[in-house]
């Protein structure tokens, strides 16, 4: 598989994540600055936040150090989309990365200075954090790319064992 063909599924993934993130949050202001809540069924809502921190709302006013971090994750998974990889770990990929971008874009333009915006949050289910699209991609995309990890260590272990078989069976047939 060439370079260029490595890439270009992540990132239409991550477009994808990120075009459906700012529509939906854009959505959730409009509709929802009032203070109002839409109950959808059982505990789901949509309910407007903000979230100047980092997951759950950790690290209030971290927004400037979370801003930089995610850039750096976003270029260090680009860059390592060059190496090819799995389906599962370009998929994976492309979820983290449009995920970041999706609410680094907050951080960028939904503030009073640089790096100075919150996180818009909407999907609200009252017993968890509030989050939005982007957190539920970069969620799907660790989780992809630790089962990627997964299947691809046993997948190696069993062609280890499978070399290490075949190299003893002439001994064994020898040794008969």
């Amino acid at each position: 598989m060439t370079i260029a063909r490595s890439w270009r599924a992540p990132i239409v993934i991550a477009l994808v994540v990120v075009l459906l993130d700012q529509l939906t949050k854009h959505w959730a202001v409009n509709t929802l600055a009032d203070g109002h809540i839409i109950h959808v069924i059982w505990t789901l809502q949509f309910n407007l936040a903000y979230n100047s921190g980092m997951a759950f709302s950790r690290g209030r006013g971290l927004g400037p150090v979370i801003a930089v971090v995610a850039t750096i994750v976003i270029v260090w998974l680009l860059a390592s989309l060059r190496s090819g990889g799995t389906r599962l770990s370009r998929f994976g990929m492309g979820c983290l990365i449009g995920g970041a971008a999706g609410n680094l874009l907050d951080r960028l333009f939904r503030g009073d200075a640089w790096l100075q915006g919150s996180v818009v949050d909407f999907i609200d289910f009252q017993w968890f954090p509030i989050f939005n699209i982007a957190d539920i991609a970069v969620n799907v995309g660790a989780a992809a790319l630790i089962l990627n990890s997964i299947l691809v260590s046993r997948a190696e272990g069993r062609a280890a064992a499978d070399a290490a078989g075949d190299a003893r069976e002439p001994d064994q047939a020898s040794s008969s």
